[in-house]
């Protein structure tokens, strides 16, 4: 890559042509930290540099002070820049134990002291371009016999604006589907256009898509409370601050009595004493001890 001096001048005007000083790389780094809780260092300089380069260029800025300013005076950039250094690589059926205990334990145990056509709330967070939120939906139609019996109201948020409006689209490739059975593909999606294959519109419009910042307390808080939350592989990136930050923030989103499901790579036993361990047949959870 080709590099300016350490003044961050980018001269040329191209985005593959900056250099951010160590002081600079800070500056953006705490900027980021303050406005999502995610953690990145000069360990990450290519990664950082890459990303502020094609944010400079969009905004057609020639030097890192200049758009280090237009970001404290533009919520919209701010909103581009979050998106460019958020990571959405998911797929359809991820974590498939999880999808059975699910509809195994978790649910039965929910509504067991529910009245049919009682509201059940599921919330997946965060939920990239929506595969995750709409495997949720195929699943329990798929396989949970009391699925037409409740509300069942499943929320897909994130803090990437362009991953949700991907996922309101509803638009998959075909490594995105690769773990769905054929016949579930065939129920479920339009036939393939461009070797791409869209939702059906009422699977589209079973989930509803917000957008929430984990570590913003009010963002969370606006949500509403929920009965199962998937909150997968964002806490590997979050500092010890930010995960008890954010872990207080999923407890306040559960019922009492609600379960968490984290990444195969997470543990809340390391975070926080205010989760109950539950282990099922199909998967490990946390619940919000009941009463609480």
């Amino acid at each position: 890559m080709s590099k300016s001096s350490p003044n961050s001048s980018a001269a040329s005007g191209k985005a593959s042509e900056i250099s951010l000083s160590s002081d600079e790389i800070r500056r953006l780094c705490e900027f980021l930290y303050r406005r999502t809780g995610m953690t990145f260092g000069e360990s990450k300089r290519y990664y950082i540099e890459r990303r502020v380069a094609d944010r400079m260029s969009a905004a057609e800025m020639r030097t890192f002070p200049a758009y280090f300013s237009y970001l404290q005076t533009s919520e919209s950039e701010v909103e581009h820049l979050i998106n460019i250094f958020t990571v959405n690589e998911t797929y359809f059926y991820r974590e498939e134990h999880q999808l059975h205990c699910l509809g195994r334990s978790l649910l039965p145990d929910i509504v067991r002291n529910r009245k049919p056509g009682d509201l059940v709330r599921i919330w997946s967070v965060p939920c990239s371009t929506g595969e995750e939120p709409y495997s949720v939906a195929i699943w329990l139609l798929e396989n949970w016999p009391m699925v037409d019996a409740y509300h069942i109201e499943i929320v897909g948020s994130d803090i990437d604006t362009e991953a949700l409006l991907k996922a309101q689209e509803g638009v998959y490739g075909e490594r995105a589907l690769s773990r769905l059975p054929s016949h579930v593909i065939d129920r479920y999606f339009e036939p393939p256009r461009d070797d791409q294959r869209r939702l059906i519109r009422d699977l589209r419009e079973s989930v509803k898509f917000t957008s929430v910042n984990l570590v913003d307390d009010a963002s969370v808080a606006a949500q509403g409370r929920f009965d199962v939350v998937f909150c997968r592989n964002v806490l590997i990136y979050f500092d010890d601050g930010s995960r008890e930050r954010t872990a207080n923030n999923l407890y306040d989103a559960l019922n009492p009595g609600g379960y968490l499901c984290l990444g195969h790579t997470e543990s809340m036993s390391r975070i926080s004493k205010r989760f109950r361990l539950r282990r099922f047949e199909d998967a490990i959870v946390y619940q919000r001890p009941e009463g609480s």
